[in-house]
C-alpha cells in the first residue's frame, strides 16, 4: 500500500517560523482590562501647567470635563464618535525616546475622540450672574450688584474644581474681565461690583451668532434648520408657445399667495406637486394642436439671500443659547431678538415663513381634495370588482345545481334546428 506524506509543516518548523516572526516584529501590543482609554486631541499651545477639570455646565449645572490653560484661556471637549454599527479602534504609538529599545504602543477599544475648542469663560459664570429673585410683589426680578466671589459662590461646588483654578491669577483676570462684558460694575473702594445686564449679554451673544453664520453653518445644521424650513412645495407650470409668443397656464385652479416685492419672491399660479415625488427640476416638451407646450416642476417661493441670512443667523442664535444659556434666560433672549423692538429686524423673513405657511396649506388642502377624489374612485372600483365576483359565484352555484342530462343538452349541436315555439305559431 502506497504511503501518503502530510503536506502540513512539522510542529518544529512551525515554531521556528513562529519564532522568527516574533523576532521580526517591531511593536508589541500589550493587553489592556478595564475601561479602554480616552483620545484627546490638546491645543498645541496649551502649556504643561493646563489641566483637565470638573466645572458645572452652564446649561444643566452638571459636572463635566474642561481644559483649563493659565495662560490660553479654558476649553471644552467636543466628541467626535463613529457610528455604532461601525466598530473601529484607535492603534496609538508613543513617541520613542532616542535610548529606547522598542516602541510603546497601545490599542484602545474604544473609537471616540474628543477634541479640546476655544470656550468663552462668560457661559460658566453666567447661570450665577442671572440667578435673581423676584421681589415682593412684583413679577420682575431684582438683581443686585455682588463681587465676583458672592457670584461665583452661587454656582454648584460639589465635584467642582472652580476654587483651584481661580487660584491662578489669570484665570481669575480672564473670567472677571468677561463678566466685566455683560454687566453694569461699580466701585466699592477697592473692590468691583457686577449686576448682569440683558442688553448687554443680548449683543455680546449676537456678535458671536453673526462670526457663526458668517462662517457657514455645519452642513447637518444647514440642511434640517436652513434648508428645509425655508422649502417650498413644488408646482408645475405649463408654458405655451404660439406664434412666437410665451404663456403660462396651470393645469388645475390652486392659487400661489401674491409674492411681495420686498422679499424678492417669484411665484405663479399653478397647481401644486408634491415636493417628495421631485427630486429635482424636470421639463418636457409636447405638441399640442400646432402648439409647442413646455412644462416644468419649480419651487412655488424662493427665498431671497437676505432671508437665507437672516434664518442662517437665527439658528445659529438659538444655537449658542441652546447650548450655553440656562432655559429660562435662553427664552428672555430669544424673545428679545425677535421681538418687535430687537435689535436684528426679522421682517422679511417673517413675510416669507407668513407666505410660506399659507401656501402649505393650500397645497395640504388641493392634496386632501384629491386624497378624497381618489378615494371615491377606489370606493366605485371596488364596488364594481365586489358585484362581478358575485355574478361569477353565482354562476358557478347556478352550474353546479344543474343536472347531468341538463349540461349534456347543452352540449348538443342546435345549429339548423328550428325551436320549439316554431311549431306552436298561427297558420
Amino acid at each position: 500500500m502506497a504511503r501518503t506524506r502530510s503536506t502540513k509543516p512539522s510542529t518544529a518548523a512551525a515554531a521556528e517560523d513562529s519564532g522568527s516572526s516574533k523576532s521580526k516584529s517591531t511593536i508589541t501590543l500589550v493587553p489592556h482590562t478595564g475601561e479602554p482609554p480616552k483620545v484627546f486631541i490638546l491645543p498645541s499651545k496649551a502649556t504643561p501647567e493646563a489641566r483637565i477639570v470638573t466645572l458645572p455646565n452652564p446649561r444643566s449645572s452638571q459636572p463635566s470635563r474642561y481644559l483649563v490653560c493659565p495662560e490660553t484661556g479654558i476649553y471644552e471637549f467636543a466628541k467626535v464618535a463613529a457610528p455604532k454599527n461601525e466598530p473601529r479602534s484607535w492603534l496609538i504609538e508613543a513617541a520613542p525616546a532616542s535610548n529606547a529599545a522598542k516602541v510603546d504602543t497601545q490599542v484602545t477599544m474604544g473609537s471616540d475622540l474628543f477634541v479640546a475648542t476655544a470656550m468663552d469663560p462668560l457661559f460658566l459664570v453666567l447661570p450665577a450672574l442671572a440667578d435673581a429673585k423676584a421681589s415682593k410683589g412684583s413679577d420682575e426680578p431684582k438683581r443686585l450688584f455682588l463681587s465676583s466671589e458672592d457670584h461665583l459662590d452661587k454656582l454648584p461646588q460639589e465635584s467642582s474644581h472652580l476654587s483651584e483654578i481661580l487660584r491662578w491669577d489669570t484665570t481669575r483676570q480672564l473670567i472677571e474681565s468677561r463678566m466685566g462684558a455683560v454687566c453694569d460694575t461699580v466701585e466699592a473702594g477697592d473692590e468691583r461690583m457686577f449686576r448682569l445686564n440683558e442688553k448687554k449679554l443680548l449683543e455680546v451673544i449676537l456678535q458671536k451668532a453673526k462670526r457663526m453664520s458668517d462662517g457657514g453653518l455645519p452642513p447637518s445644521m444647514e440642511d434640517k434648520f436652513v434648508k428645509k424650513v425655508l422649502e417650498a412645495p413644488l408646482m408645475h407650470r405649463v408654458v405655451r408657445a404660439a406664434d412666437g409668443q410665451v404663456t403660462s397656464s396651470a393645469d388645475s385652479g390652486t392659487s400661489t399667495p401674491k409674492p411681495d416685492s420686498a422679499t424678492s419672491q417669484s411665484t405663479a399660479s399653478t397647481a401644486e406637486t408634491d415636493a417628495s415625488s421631485v427630486s429635482q427640476t424636470s421639463t418636457a416638451a409636447t405638441s399640442v394642436a400646432g402648439e409647442q407646450a413646455e412644462e416644468s416642476i419649480v419651487s412655488a417661493l424662493e427665498a431671497s439671500p437676505e432671508i437665507v441670512k437672516q434664518q442662517r443667523l437665527k439658528t445659529a442664535f438659538g444655537f449658542i443659547c441652546a447650548s450655553y444659556v440656562t432655559p429660562g434666560l435662553a427664552d428672555n433672549l430669544q424673545r428679545s431678538l425677535t421681538g418687535a423692538s430687537g435689535l436684528v429686524d426679522f421682517s422679511l423673513l417673517n413675510d416669507y415663513l407668513a407666505s410660506l405657511e399659507k401656501l402649505r396649506s393650500e397645497t395640504l388642502a388641493v392634496r386632501a381634495q384629491d386624497y378624497s377624489r381618489k378615494r371615491n374612485l377606489d370606493e366605485e372600483e371596488d364596488e364594481a370588482r365586489m358585484e362581478k365576483k358575485r355574478k361569477l359565484e353565482e354562476e358557478k352555484k347556478k352550474k353546479a345545481s344543474e343536472s347531468r342530462a341538463v349540461r349534456e343538452l347543452k352540449k348538443v349541436n342546435t345549429s339548423g334546428m328550428k325551436k320549439l315555439s316554431h311549431f306552436f305559431q298561427k297558420k
